[in-house]
């Protein structure tokens, strides 16, 4: 494009990256961020980790900038609407930004307890921004005498592995059989949560909480779990998932809603006919798409390879869309470190109806486990054996046969396929093809 004014909307890691590269790929028009945090971009995944446990401060985790952005910076500005048709963004204090190019990297939020006034209460805690992070330290360091997770996710494996850090007594309350099982299956969902109690931790699977009590200065005191048990709890922190920052995109023509913005793998947003807006794109955990190289419906991934990955390829089309557009392929991968345990994954699980043990024990020690469906590896999960990864990451992408034929030293000397172990809410379709160009075929 030539140049003009495009604008970030989003200050975080996939609207800096996006407004780095933007620059990198030579644009030398007016560029504007916009974000509704007033903290210039930092890094999330230690928040649950390194802050909570106080080896770092919440003020230490700026993300690196790569290069002079010469950007014009909108820090506590939340942008409430969009007209693709005169190419503004409304902002809350009444501002309205014009732009030539537009990235929509809002993101999403933690998605809060649903009892407003139980909320409310002293002792009661979400996790997604610093500011949070820091609330929450401020709880913990007074030494609670128990401390609920509600969600046993990676964000609250985390969280709980944090407060165990500290030597606090944690209880964990979990929907489905195991921890992270709607991301790993329950069959190593299963292994992970056993090492989880071996560290101490109260993990109560199938199980969720049904109210919060406070006292009579609103400070909280129980949790009542849907078994029966009422427990005393000074700190909650309430892990049950994300929300897609996208109301401000309502009536804007845009495909969005409550899972999502939708793109294609180009990172283009689609309106709500399914076709390409020109000169709008989406990247990062707000970004809904079809992942070119699996049979899975569209998706948001919140991960942070995928964030930078998006960012990349949408500044590149948003700059050369009319000459050079290029469609993402990167494997989704994710990684958690936790009660000891480095956990790293590639691909996509949750599409695998099989699951194997191809190196290690599931019982003790590092493992790893493949996951394949209709005789196709399509994914991939290594605890304590980052190292192997790339090897398993070159099986999914190669489409490699289920179960693959590792024999690595520490392979079991049978191979059980197992069950995957995820639950199940409408059929698959039939398995797609990468075709050359990176598209569906």
């Amino acid at each position: 494009m030539t140049p003009g004014r495009i604008v970030v909307v989003g200050a975080s890691l996939a609207g800096l990256r996006s407004a780095e590269s933007l620059r990198a790929n030579g644009f030398t028009g007016e560029l504007v961020i916009i974000g509704d945090e007033r903290h210039e971009p930092y890094d999330r995944p230690p928040l649950s980790k390194a802050v909570l446990s106080g080896r770092v401060g919440s003020d230490r985790l700026l993300l690196p900038r790569t290069g002079e952005l010469n950007a014009r910076w909108l820090l506590g500005a939340r942008a409430t609407g969009l007209d693709v048709s005169t190419r503004e963004v409304r902002l809350a204090d009444g501002r309205v930004v014009g732009f030539d190019g537009l990235l929509v990297a809002t993101g999403a939020r933690a998605r809060p307890w649903p009892d407003a006034g139980e909320a409310a209460l002293r002792g009661v805690h979400l996790l997604r921004t610093r500011d949070d992070a820091d609330r929450l330290r401020g709880d913990l360091v007074q030494e609670p005498r128990r401390v609920l997770v509600i969600g046993g996710g990676f964000t609250g494996s985390e969280v709980a592995s944090s407060c165990h850090d500290l030597g606090l007594s944690v209880t964990v309350t979990q929907r489905g059989s195991a921890p992270m099982a709607t991301a790993l299956g329950g069959v190593v969902a299963a292994a992970i949560g056993v090492r989880q109690q071996a560290c101490g931790i109260d993990l109560r699977a199938r199980t969720t909480v049904t109210a919060l009590n406070g006292d009579a200065e609103g400070r909280l005191t129980r949790a009542r779990l849907s078994d029966g048990d009422v427990l005393d709890v000074d700190v909650a922190i309430v892990a049950t998932g994300s929300v897609p920052n996208t109301e401000w995109l309502a009536d804007s023509g845009l495909a969005a809603d409550g899972g999502g913005v939708d793109c294609d793998s180009a990172c283009r947003a689609l309106d709500v006919t399914g076709a390409v807006v020109a000169g709008v794109y989406v990247a990062g955990d707000v970004a809904r798409w079809r992942h070119p190289h699996f049979d899975a419906e569209p998706q948001s991934f919140e991960h942070w390879s995928n964030a930078v990955d998006q960012a990349e390829l949408a500044a590149h089309n948003l700059i050369h869309e009319a000459t050079d557009v290029r469609h993402n392929t990167a494997l989704p991968a994710f990684w958690s470190d936790q009660f000891g345990m480095n956990i790293k994954s590639v691909g996509l699980p949750q599409v695998a109806d099989q699951v194997v043990l191809t190196q290690g024990s599931f019982a003790r020690g590092p493992f790893v486990a493949v996951y394949g469906r209709d005789g196709i590896t399509v994914g991939a999960v290594a605890v304590n054996s980052p190292r192997v990864m790339d090897g398993y990451t070159a099986l999914v992408a190669e489409r490699a046969p289920f179960p693959p034929a590792i024999n690595a030293t520490d392979s079991p000397a049978s191979v059980a396929v197992l069950d995957a172990g995820f639950a199940r809410t409408t059929p698959h379709r039939a398995p797609l093809t990468l075709a050359a160009d990176g598209g569906r075929s």
